[in-house]
């Protein structure tokens, strides 16, 4: 719902779990019967029931004040992500959804005016860093200096791999101009390095991120001609130059048997379930959710169950 209200420039709003408590109740009855007749005849009966139900009570709070800045607001920790992608995640993805720069090369970006299309040589930094991911040749670790202060270290390396991942490794060195003789490079948060043994890396909010993907949800055109909604992605329409993140597409009828699927605006929005990248790029999501740290919860609602 908050991808697609973006789209249309409407605020988002999100919520956070308060509580969640079950309350159990167990019933039992019985009942025992008889019939005694004066000739002699007699009857009996015998029977019971159980019943178990389960209330449960879920309490939300609206994300507000230092948790929203801090948690949707805030870019995200670049070595946060590069943890992820040492972890796992396909590191051509997470260039693609959660950077705006790495040592000077932008991504693309969306602004009231539409999508900019990202730096040819990023899109070829996405890919080389996979293949590189795949063949274990990169980590990240923190390093500790004399005076105990961390940094952390991005190391690239060059023994016991693959031929065609060291030119990989060297294409990569010279698309970020780093230094083709060291192996350790220092991670940053900056729009650009201060030197050729630096990684400077700009990252997205997951507001930011929201916003990107909103661009690619697929709009009724009266309602783009309208301007109802900022320019980007049309229904059936692809936007040339662009990679898309995710694919939300929008009919007037419900779509059949979606993968997730919201009504807003008199329009159905969904991501379809055979559109594996859209899938991968909404989990991706759903991960970088989880990945918030809002710091200790304060004033949550008090819930109350009463008891009989």
């Amino acid at each position: 719902m908050n991808i697609v209200k973006k789209r249309y420039i409407d605020p988002p709003i999100f919520v956070d779990v308060g509580n969640i408590v079950a309350s159990y109740t167990l019933a039992q009855t019985g009942m025992v019967g008889g019939t005694i007749t004066p000739s002699g005849g007699s009857n009996a009966t015998l029977g019971g029931t159980v019943g178990l139900s389960n209330s449960p009570t879920i309490t939300y709070t609206p994300l507000t004040g230092n948790a929203y800045i801090k948690g949707l607001i805030t870019p995200l920790a670049p070595e946060e992500l590069f943890t992820a992608m040492q972890n796992g995640l396909p590191a051509d993805s997470i260039l693609l959804e959660t950077f705006t720069s790495i040592n000077g090369l932008r991504n693309q970006s969306v602004s009231l005016n539409g999508i900019r299309p990202a730096d040819p040589d990023f899109h070829r930094v996405r890919a080389l860093m996979r293949d590189i991911q795949l063949s274990g040749a990169v980590r990240l670790y923190v390093k500790e200096n004399a005076s105990k202060e961390t940094t952390e270290i991005l190391t690239l390396r060059t023994k016991d791999i693959p031929a065609e991942i060291q030119a990989d490794i060297a294409e990569l060195r010279r698309l970020l101009h780093l230094n083709p003789a060291v192996t350790e490079f220092r991670l940053t948060s900056a729009p650009l390095p201060s030197s050729d043994t630096e990684v400077a890396v700009q990252t997205r909010s997951i507001i930011e991120l929201i916003k990107d993907m909103a661009a690619q949800v697929e709009v009724p055109p009266e309602d783009q001609a309208q301007h109802k909604a900022f320019p980007g992605f049309e229904t059936g329409h692809d936007v040339p130059g662009i990679t898309p993140i995710i694919r939300v597409r929008s009919s007037k009828q419900k779509p059949n048997d979606p993968f997730v699927t919201v009504r807003y605006r008199n329009n159905w929005f969904w991501i379809d379930d055979d559109d594996l990248v859209s899938k991968m790029s909404f989990a991706h999501l759903l991960q970088l959710f989880t990945m918030i740290d809002t710091g200790p919860r304060q004033n949550l609602p008090v819930v109350t169950i009463p008891a009989h």
